[in-house]
């Protein structure tokens, strides 16, 4: 029996927006207003995908994204959260669930030496076309109306853990950390044994504790970390258990 570990990407295991960042590599690190104005709800990888063919018309190329994109730092203790993962993997299964993208992803983990802490990544998948330009597509599509029509995190949390119990993979308990509002959803999903671990001050803190006062608390239960040590010690906690 594991413990599952479901981390959130952008301001969970890095300390800034993966997407906000490459509009360092922009002449004079801003995008036109006009494209900035672009974005719709809801619609964030059209968007991206927007950004990136800018990039590319002002002949950005792939190398200078990724050394930008490499000095992202990590979130206050996530270092030697990951650290202390990579040394337990027997106990731990570990997913990343992002609204960033594969490259993005890929390029971060592999730089810091991280990739192989994570079993699956499941994020918008991008690629750089033959003529160098990063393009992106929706990681599926979903029926949620609570969601982001490119990424509903609960469809992706659901489907592997099915998956997983055909392979014959069951968890002990399912610990989702992360800090969006669009990782409400999959946290509605968790049961009582299962722990959400929402950032302190951001979006889904405030989204679980205002279903608290409307007296539709979530099932599971909630602690709220703001450097990842908190995390790790916790989870030597549970594994003493």
């Amino acid at each position: 029996m594991k413990f599952l570990l479901v981390f959130d990407f952008d301001h969970t295991i890095i300390d800034e927006n993966s997407d906000t960042w490459i509009v360092k590599c922009a002449p004079e690190k801003k995008l036109p207003n006009e494209l900035r104005n672009s974005y719709r709800p809801g619609h964030w990888t059209e968007y991206m995908g927007r950004v990136f063919a800018y990039l590319g018309d002002n002949g950005i190329k792939e190398d200078e994204m990724r050394r930008t994109m490499t000095t992202i730092p990590f979130t206050v203790g996530m270092v030697d959260l990951l650290g202390f993962l990579g040394e337990n993997k027997e106990l731990f299964d570990c997913i990343i669930v992002s609204d960033s993208n594969t490259v993005f992803i890929d390029w971060i983990l592999k730089a810091a030496g991280f990739h192989k802490v994570f079993d699956e990544v499941f994020t918008n998948p991008a690629a750089f076309s033959s003529t160098g330009y990063l393009t992106v597509q929706n990681f599926h599509a979903h029926h949620c109306a609570k969601c982001p029509k490119n990424l509903c995190k609960r469809k992706v949390l659901k489907e592997f853990i099915d998956e997983q119990l055909e392979r014959g993979v069951s968890y002990t308990q399912i610990v989702y950390i992360g800090d969006g509002g669009n990782d409400l959803c999959p946290v509605m999903f968790l049961k009582k044994d299962d722990i959400a671990m929402p950032r302190q001050g951001y979006t889904l803190e405030k989204k679980i504790s205002q279903l608290a006062q409307d007296l539709s608390p979530v099932e599971c239960s909630v602690l709220v970390w703001s450097s990842a040590r908190e995390i790790m010690s916790h989870l030597k906690v549970l594994v003493k258990e």
